[in-house]
C-alpha cells in the first residue's frame, strides 16, 4: 500500500514544528495525598489542564492492544501505539494466544527446547510475577506443566523479583505459588524441577538500552555459574534480604539456591534456555550475553567456559538484529507507522530522550524497527542515563533533554519532532513520594520551557503520556501506607499548545479516544490527511 498522504482540505499546518512531548507515567488520578503529580506545584500543567484543547485517553487495555482493560499500559505498548496509529495485538495478548491454542508447542523451536532438556536441563528464565508488562506467571506454569508432560525430567526456573509492576515486597507470594506446582510436578512426573537463581530485576539481567552491563553481567553470572548469596530456598533467600537491606523486591542482590555446598542450576554444555518475557526491552541484552558468539560487553568465561546453550525467546524482541534467532510467538508485525509515512513525504524529524526511554521514541515508536527509517530525514540524540536508583536524582536528564530540544525547535531545520521525559515513571516506580513529587516539579519546569520556545517559533506543541505511575504513589489500608510501584489504569493527559490557534479545528475526541488516535491528529496539525484506516484524529476542521 502507498505511504503518500494527502494534504489536508482545510489545514495546512503551521510555521513551525509540530512536537510531541511524551510525560512517561504521568498519568489523571484524582487528587489526593498519594498523587505525586497533583502534589506537586505544577504551574504549567495546571493550566493546560484548564485550556480549551485538552482532554485525556486510555492508555491501558484493549486500547493499546491488551488482552483486557484489568491491563496497566507500560512505556513499549504506548509508544508502539503512538507511532503506529492503530491498535495491534501485543506480546501477552499474543502469547496468550498462543499457549491457549498450543501453537506455541508445535514450534520447532519448542520441540529443540524439549529435546535438550530431556537430554540435559531445561531453564526457563523470566520476570517472576503476574504484573502482565514483562511477563506473567501463568506463561511460565503452562510451559513448566507442558514440558513435564512431553518428557522433562530436569528443570531449572531462574526467578527476577518484581516488585515494580505489582506490590513492593511481594515476591514471596509467587515464590509459594510456584513452589506449589513445582511439587505438583516433581510428584506426579518422579522429576526434579526446582528454583535455581535469582535476584531483583533493578540490580541483576534486566538492564535496557546498553545503560548498565554489569547489572546483565551478575544476571548472567548468577543464572550461569551459580554465583551469588547461596541459601536453601527461594524464600529463604528473600526472607533473609527483607531482613538484612530493607530493599523492596526490585532491588535484591542476586542469589543461588544450594544443595550440599552446590548451586542447584548452573548451566552446561547441552542445556536449553527460554526467556519467557514478552516485553522487548529489557530482554535484549541478557539475549545477546547468552547468544552471541562475538559477545564483547564482558567476560563471560569469569567464572568458568560459557556454555554451548539452545537459547530462545518468548518473542523475538528486535526483529531487525535478530534477538533472538530463536522464539516461541511471533511479536505484533506492525507496518506503516507514521514515521514512515512522514519520511516518504519528506518531513525532517526528530527524536529525543535519555538512555531508559530512547528506545522508545525510536524503536517502539517506529513499530519495534531498530535504526532510522530514512536518516537523511531523522535526527536521534540520546543523553545517557545515570546509573542509579532515580529517586536519588529526581531530575533525572530532563532539564538536558529539554536544552536539546529547544536547539532542535530552534535550528529550524524540522518540521516534527517527538521526546520522552522519563521522571515520572522511573522514579515513580521507586515508590518515593517525595521524590516523585521533586521530579514532577521538574517535568513542569521544562514544559513551561518547551511552550516558550514553541510560541517563539511558531509551532504546535502536544503534551501527553504514555500510561499513568506517579498518579497513584501508594495505596492505603488500615491506616498504613502501601508504596505503589506499579503502573496504574488512569487516563492521560492530552494537550495541544497553538499559539496561533483561532478556532481553526475543534477538539472532539471520539468515545474511545486513546494513544492510537494521537498519530492522525500529529499529521493533521503538520498539514495532511491521515491515511484512512488510522484511527480517527481528535480534532475537527472547519471547512474553508
Amino acid at each position: 500500500m502507498s505511504l503518500s498522504l494527502n494534504k489536508h482540505s482545510s489545514f495546512s499546518g503551521r510555521q513551525g514544528p509540530v512536537v510531541v512531548l511524551v510525560a512517561d507515567g504521568v498519568g489523571v488520578a484524582p487528587a489526593g495525598p498519594s498523587n505525586a503529580v497533583s502534589e506537586a506545584k505544577t504551574p504549567a500543567l495546571d493550566e493546560l489542564a484548564a485550556q480549551t484543547l485538552y482532554t485525556e485517553l486510555a492508555a491501558h487495555g484493549t486500547a493499546v492492544g491488551l488482552p483486557s482493560d484489568d491491563d496497566m499500559g507500560n512505556s513499549e505498548v504506548g509508544h508502539n501505539a503512538l507511532g503506529a496509529g492503530r491498535i495491534f495485538a501485543q506480546g501477552a495478548k499474543l502469547v496468550n494466544q498462543a499457549l491457549e491454542s498450543g501453537a506455541v508447542y508445535e514450534t520447532d523451536v519448542w520441540q529443540q527446547a524439549i529435546k535438550h532438556g530431556k537430554e540435559q536441563t531445561l531453564h526457563l528464565l523470566g520476570l517472576h510475577s503476574d504484573g502482565n508488562i514483562h511477563a506473567h506467571t501463568k506463561h511460565l506454569y503452562a510451559l513448566m506443566e507442558q514440558a513435564a508432560e512431553q518428557g522433562v525430567r530436569d528443570c531449572c526456573i531462574h526467578v527476577l523479583l518484581d516488585g515494580r509492576d505489582v506490590a513492593a515486597r511481594s515476591a514471596l507470594i509467587y515464590i509459594e505459588q510456584t513452589e506449589e506446582l513445582i511439587a505438583k510436578i516433581n510428584r506426579q512426573h518422579s522429576a526434579n524441577f526446582r528454583i535455581a537463581s535469582g535476584g531483583g530485576r533493578m540490580e541483576i539481567t534486566m538492564d535496557r538500552y546498553g545503560a548498565d552491563w554489569d547489572m546483565v553481567q551478575r544476571g548472567y553470572n548468577c543464572h550461569t555459574h551459580g554465583i551469588g548469596q547461596s541459601f536453601e530456598s527461594a524464600s529463604d533467600a528473600v526472607q533473609a534480604m527483607y531482613a538484612s537491606s530493607g530493599k523492596d523486591d526490585q532491588y535484591l542482590p542476586a542469589f543461588v539456591i544450594e544443595k550440599e555446598g552446590e548451586p542447584v542450576g548452573k548451566m552446561a554444555d547441552g542445556d536449553a534456555v527460554i526467556l519467557f518475557n514478552f516485553r522487548g526491552d529489557r530482554a535484549i541484552e541478557i539475549s545477546l550475553a547468552y547468544e552471541r558468539d562475538d559477545f564483547d560487553k564482558f567476560d563471560r568465561n569469569e567464572y568458568g567456559a560459557h556454555p554451548k546453550l539452545f537459547y530462545a525467546g518468548m518473542l523475538q524482541y528486535d526483529g531487525d538484529d535478530f534477538v533472538p534467532n530463536s522464539y516461541l510467538v511471533n511479536p505484533p508485525s506492525i507496518d506503516r507507522t507514521m514515521g514512515e509515512f512522514l519520511c516518504a513525504e519528506g518531513v525532517k524529524s526528530f527524536a529525543i530522550s535519555e538512555t531508559q526511554k530512547y528506545g522508545h521514541v525510536t524503536y517502539f515508536w517506529n513499530g519495534n524497527r531498530s535504526g532510522y527509517i530514512d536518516e537523511s530525514l531523522e535526527t536521534y540524540i540520546e543523553i545517557p542515563s545515570d546509573n542509579i536508583e532515580f529517586n536519588e536524582a529526581p531530575a533525572m536528564k530532563a532539564r538536558e533533554i529539554t536544552a536539546e530540544t529547544i536547539k532542535l525547535i530552534e535550528s529550524g531545520e524540522y518540521q516534527f519532532g517527538r521526546l520522552n521525559i522519563a521522571n515520572g515513571d522511573m522514579v515513580g516506580h521507586t515508590g518515593d513520594m517525595a521524590a516523585a513529587i521533586e521530579a514532577m516539579e521538574v517535568v513542569d519546569e521544562c514544559v513551561a520551557q518547551l511552550i516558550e520556545v514553541i510560541k517563539k517559533h511558531n509551532g504546535v506543541l502536544i503534551y501527553t503520556a504514555d500510561h499513568g505511575n506517579a498518579d497513584i504513589m501508594f495505596t492505603e489500608k488500615d491506616g498504613v501506607r502501601i508504596p505503589k510501584t506499579s503502573h496504574t489504569l488512569s487516563p492521560v493527559p492530552f494537550a495541544i499548545i497553538d499559539p496561533n490557534y483561532s478556532g481553526e479545528y475543534q477538539l472532539t475526541p471520539p468515545s474511545d479516544a486513546g494513544l492510537t488516535h494521537i498519530a492522525a491528529t500529529v499529521m493533521n496539525l503538520l498539514g495532511y490527511q491521515a491515511p484512512s484506516d488510522y484511527q480517527a484524529s481528535l480534532l475537527s476542521f472547519i471547512e474553508n
